[in-house]
C-alpha cells in the first residue's frame, strides 16, 4: 500500500492510503499465462464411429467360426462374457490375449445390457485395453 503524504483534499500532515493494484495485475498474469498452457494438454479426444443404417432387404452376412469378430459383453448382473463364454474379472485380459493372439487381430467389440452396472463396464473396457485391444468398438445392437 503507497502513502501520499501532500494531497490536497488530505488534512496537512496525515498519511492517505492508496491502492497499489501492479502486484495483483502481475498474478493475475502469470495464472492467465499457466492456464494457456495447460488447458491444450487437457484436452481429450474420444472417436465415436456409429454404422450406417442397415436396408431391411440387405441378406445377413453368414460369419464363420475363424472370422467371428471378439466381443466383450457386461451382463446386468456384472460379469463379463467373451463371445458368450463367462470369464471372471481377474483371468479376463490374460484370456482376451490368447483369444486375439489366436484370431490375429486386435479389434474387440464391446456390448453390455441396458442395466448392466456403469463401473463393470469401464472395467471391462479398460481390461481389454490392457489385453491387447487396440481398437474398443461399442456395439449398438448384439451381434
Amino acid at each position: 500500500m503507497a502513502m501520499d503524504l501532500g494531497s490536497k483534499n488530505s488534512k496537512p500532515g496525515r498519511a492517505t492510503p492508496n491502492m497499489n493494484v501492479t502486484p495483483l495485475v502481475d498474478v493475475v498474469l502469470v495464472l492467465l499465462i499457466i492456464f494457456m498452457v495447460i488447458t491444450p494438454l487437457l484436452a481429450k479426444q474420444f472417436w465415436l464411429a456409429l454404422p450406417n443404417e442397415k436396408e431391411e432387404d440387405e441378406p445377413q452376412e453368414q460369419v464363420d467360426d475363424d472370422n467371428k469378430p471378439v466381443v466383450i459383453s457386461v451382463t446386468e448382473k456384472g460379469e463379463f462374457k467373451i463371445n458368450h463364454e463367462v470369464v471372471p474379472p481377474e483371468r479376463l485380459s490374460n484370456k482376451l490375449k490368447r483369444v486375439l493372439a489366436a484370431k490375429g487381430q486386435r479389434t474387440v467389440f464391446f456390448h453390455a445390457e441396458d442395466d448392466a452396472p456403469f463401473g463393470s463396464a469401464v472395467q471391462a473396457m479398460d481390461l481389454a485395453r490392457g489385453g491387447g485391444a487396440a481398437t474398443i468398438a461399442v456395439l449398438t445392437d448384439p451381434i
